[in-house]
């Protein structure tokens, strides 16, 4: 009689050993794909793969020594994705070279590495990053821009701060690509890319937008009194300081640009709820209007329509002041 253990699989058995075999397979393949660059990648996805095609020959003659051999495996593969670590000093894409950073006294703040960059095309600019200086009591206004330009539900988002003097930042957290390097949503999900804090003058990081890329950008004035404002406003510089100290990965869902806002603003209302939206940053707007924290006095639809700067600001002069134009129309 064979011994209990050694006998093949029953049909239920087999189908699931196979079914766990190639998920972990294809998931680790992908992991690899990702972190491993060519040629050595294909060697380790080629390994991995030769891994499972015995994996799933002694599961065929031994089921307990199948699935025994692939624990082990995902024991290795859980091993090695815990050993990578996040970086700060990498060769970074020149938009993405710098993090900003804050020195905080009171109401008077400095920022670090504000980016100014005078951009020709998506490839061709001059880099500029400066330190400024601001006063968190001239501070007047806080504007929610959304950028749209692929699938609508989809945006990056950024908040921007107005003073009295005229002047803005913008804080934005981004993908911090290394040199040479595409975003990819699905290389979000496996530890491709860091999370930097970047801020930036307007008529570098909006206009980078609306007239390089020629995205949808929408801008919309946020309703939030002048404590909370102040708070929003030290929640990202503390957000960005706590980066350039440690660093860490961007994640396609759980921690990307809308995600991060939403973490600041949690800081200064426990009571903003959790909402669908947060991750379908497209729609964020209805659910701002919902909360009452952007204007309702008119249909969102015409709010929205308002708010679109993208042809206002690719019409306007060179010459003309690039933060008063978008604003033309609020």
């Amino acid at each position: 009689m064979t011994e209990r253990g050694k006998r093949p699989p029953g049909a239920a058995t087999g189908a699931a050993f196979l079914l766990a075999v190639v998920s972990a397979t294809a998931l680790a393949a992908v992991a690899v794909w990702f972190q491993v660059k060519p040629p050595y990648g294909w060697l380790w996805i080629a390994a991995i793969a030769v891994a499972a095609i015995v994996l799933i020959g002694a599961g065929r003659r031994r089921w307990k020594a199948g699935w025994a051999g692939l624990a082990i495996a995902c024991l290795v593969g859980v091993a090695w994705w815990t050993s990578i670590a996040p970086s700060n000093d990498r060769d970074w894409a020149p938009d993405v070279a710098r993090g900003v950073t804050a020195d905080i006294a009171g109401p008077n703040v400095i920022l670090h590495n504000v980016r100014n960059f005078d951009w020709r095309s998506d490839t061709d600019f001059t880099p500029r990053w400066e330190t400024r200086r601001y006063s968190l009591d001239r501070l007047t206004s806080v504007d929610l821009v959304s950028s749209v330009w692929g699938s609508p539900a989809i945006a990056h988002t950024l908040i921007s701060f107005g003073f009295a003097d005229g002047g803005h930042v913008v804080f934005s957290a981004e993908v911090r690509r290394e040199r040479g390097e595409a975003f990819s949503e699905i290389g979000g999900f496996f530890k491709q890319f860091e999370l930097v804090m970047i801020a930036a003058d307007e008529k570098d990081i909006i206009r980078l937008r609306t007239n390089i890329r020629r995205e949808d950008v929408t801008l919309l004035p946020l309703k939030l009194n002048g404590a909370q404002a102040r708070a929003l406003f030290l929640g990202f510089a503390g957000r960005a300081n706590d980066l350039a100290r440690t660093a860490q990965f961007y994640q396609t869902v759980t921690t990307n640009c809308t995600t991060v806002i939403f973490e600041l603003a949690r800081h200064i209302d426990r009571r903003v709820p959790l909402d669908w939206r947060i991750l379908f940053s497209g729609y964020l707007p209805g659910y701002l209007y919902e909360l009452g924290i952007i204007r309702t006095d008119i249909p969102l639809d015409q709010v929205l329509q308002q708010a679109a700067i993208s042809l206002r600001a690719q019409d306007a002069p060179a010459a003309a002041d690039y933060s008063q134009v978008i604003r033309a129309g609020n």
